[in-house]
């Protein structure tokens, strides 16, 4: 069973103290937003698995959200669906019962996985539609070299493409173009714009920081902003300023219903 914490939260993040900023820090991302409602095409039911605070919910659909932690839950818009108080492993919906099923930054605060994607599975006539990061290419975004204990965490917590594909079958993954001007603040939105990432709310609603501590964190943050003050970033990096979008970590992993599930 997947242990919940005092508001609710079921993954290894506490969203009760970091997860007040994020209807300000994490807004959805039009361009982002475009791929993923491409990849539920018609479909006119969606779940919305770990909805948060609503990011990503196409607003021209009938949309079913669900969300754990009563944080996220209230900081949803009032022209939102109340969400349902449930964990991506106990979906409490009938098969079959939606024509599409989305979920965004959310696999790896899972207890379960496998569970998880069963579920989706379960109660999903079409695609299944995932936006994850791919922890082996984290090491594309240059905060690896200022703050390599938040990397490392990223990279423990998101499950591989391959154990995804493992549960629901064969899998279409497409690499997601992060833009300069991304406004859904995860680290690599600011990969053009590092002064964001001195600011500590942009910091905590980026969960993988809450698992370094206090001292730790700070001597990276002391690395960056000297660094930005004498130039020694730009010096390294200054062409990402300008660099229209970069080709980080961000996937959408998308399962069709024809894909034969190959658990055990």
């Amino acid at each position: 069973m997947t242990a919940r914490r005092d508001d609710g939260s079921a993954g290894d993040a506490d969203y009760g103290q970091i997860g007040a900023s994020y209807a300000a820090y994490r807004r959805p991302d039009p361009r982002i937003a475009a791929a993923i409602l491409s990849a539920v095409g018609s479909a006119r039911t969606i779940l919305n698995v770990g909805a948060g605070a609503g990011s990503y919910e196409p607003v021209d659909r009938q949309v079913t959200a669900v969300e754990p932690s009563e944080s996220m839950r209230a900081q949803r818009p009032t022209e939102r669906a109340t969400a349902v108080d449930a964990t991506a492993e106990n979906l409490p919906f009938p098969d079959r019962s939606f024509d599409a099923a989305m979920t965004t930054f959310s696999i790896h605060q899972w207890g379960d996985l496998d569970a998880g994607l069963r579920e989706m599975r379960r109660v999903t006539r079409g695609p299944v539609v995932i936006l994850t990061c791919d922890p082996a290419l984290l090491d594309r975004f240059w905060l690896a070299e200022y703050a390599p204990g938040v990397i490392s965490a990223e990279a423990g917590r998101y499950p591989p493409i391959a154990a995804i594909a493992r549960v629901l079958g064969d899998v279409e993954v497409t690499g997601v173009p992060i833009p300069l001007d991304c406004v859904d603040g995860f680290n690599e939105a600011y990969y053009g714009r590092p002064e964001a990432l001195l600011d500590p709310l942009a910091r905590t609603s980026c969960s993988a920081w809450s698992f370094v501590d206090e001292r730790t964190a700070a001597a990276y943050v002391d690395r960056l902003a000297a660094d930005l003050a004498d130039g020694g970033w730009d010096r390294r990096h200054g062409d990402l300023r300008t660099q229209p979008t970069f080709d980080g970590s961000l996937v959408l992993v998308v399962s069709r219903p024809a894909a034969t599930p190959r658990v055990p």
